[in-house]
């Protein structure tokens, strides 16, 4: 049996991916800075062991990350979320029996850097909106001509993003960022698993309701349009990309799909694919597969689109709508083979739902607080 350590624990998608490696008997051990977190619960998970957070001490982390790959003798790490950007460095520090679903350092920054993204999508022949560094001329230049965005190049979750009106003075951020078009029409997300420049299999989705820049509850695009797909195949064969990828699209004002950041770790398009062709893409990536689609339409995180909900509700915003998604479809984390986890998700939780009632967050920035990488080097 082989084994594999999945690296974040707190997450639905930390769960999901535990659930899909043991249908293809996988032991899975699952690595987390909470002593208490989501994926403890479910049966799928062989052991939980804790962890030190990269923030603020990545060497630490990657230490006991090693520590737990040799004591559990485990042959694969999975990244879960943001704590991928960290993984990287893992790269010719673990045994070559190890396999890290994990790109090399350099690869992986061109993709999370947004402006390094962007260049190498358009160096590809692919359609991308006009982007620049913020503290360039050509950003002050756009800016005073046409609507736009200025978020940092290396966030994640939605931090600092703000957008603007054409003519606004740029505003000014303490890290590197970027000047990019706003594009007015509508978001659309994907997940895809890739294999030596191949795309193995790809969801479409669409959030429906959202928590800060994060959905948690979302639809799935049964039949995503044809250039969308095709963008997304030609950027894996130009980069000739291997693990997760997962694209932000949006529509500009004639309705084309451009791709506004790239996120190469999971999303929440992971909990529409079904378990046994999520763990074949990932234990067996060179095997010809396609994803197939869970039954399920429209799915969601039940608590965080509960207090997204409640919080429009008393600041005045529509939240009416939202009551069909609460009421009328699973939450990601059930399962009735492995009830626990959704049994107890408050428990489990509630580091998440303290940060987000008590200290205003939103869900993206509770769950990334103590993983995320926004600095070259950590």
């Amino acid at each position: 049996m082989s084994g594999a350590l999945v690296t974040l624990g707190r997450l639905p998608k930390g769960l999901e991916l535990a659930r899909a490696l043991t249908t293809a008997d996988c032991r899975v051990v699952i690595a987390e800075p909470w002593s208490w977190h989501l994926s403890r619960l479910s049966k799928s998970v062989a052991a939980s062991r804790r962890v030190r957070p990269p923030n603020p001490d990545p060497e630490a982390y990657l230490e006991d990350l090693c520590a737990v790959m040799a004591e559990e003798n485990l042959d694969l790490l999975v990244p879960v979320s943001e704590e991928i950007m960290h993984l990287s460095a893992l790269h010719g520090r673990v045994p070559d029996s190890v396999r890290l679903f994990v790109p090399a350092p350099e690869r992986l920054l061109a993709l999370h850097d947004k402006l390094a993204f962007n260049r190498l999508a358009a160096g590809l022949g692919l359609p991308v909106p006009e982007t620049h560094p913020l503290d360039s001329e050509a950003a002050r230049a756009f800016a005073g001509r046409e609507d736009f965005i200025v978020k940092p190049s290396l966030s994640s979750a939605g931090k600092g993003l703000t957008r603007h009106c054409a003519g606004a003075g740029l505003p000014g951020l303490d890290e590197p960022g970027i000047v990019q078009a706003y594009l007015p029409g509508e978001e659309l997300s994907s997940f895809s698993v890739c294999d030596q420049g191949r795309v193995i299999g790809t969801v479409v989705y669409q959030g429906r309701i959202i928590s800060g820049t994060v959905a948690v509850c979302f639809e799935v695009i049964t039949s995503p349009e044809p250039a969308l797909l095709e963008w997304i195949e030609g950027f894996v064969a130009g980069t000739g990309h291997s693990g997760f990828l997962s694209f932000d699209f949006r529509r500009d004002s004639e309705g084309t799909l451009l791709p506004m950041e790239c996120n190469p770790r999971t999303t929440s398009g992971i909990h529409f694919v079904e378990p046994e062709d999520l763990a074949r893409s990932i234990l067996e990536p060179d095997a010809p597969n396609r994803f197939r689609l869970r039954g399920e339409r429209v799915l969601q995180q039940f608590y965080p689109a509960l207090t997204e909900t409640q919080g429009a509700l008393f600041k005045g915003r529509a939240w009416r709508g939202n009551l069909q998604y609460l009421f009328g479809c699973r939450d990601v984390c059930w399962a009735r083979s492995d009830p626990w986890p959704f049994l107890l998700l408050p428990v489990a939780s509630w580091e998440i739902l303290r940060r987000t009632l008590l200290r205003g967050q939103s869900f993206g920035e509770a769950t990334t607080e103590d993983i995320g990488w926004y600095q070259p080097g950590g």
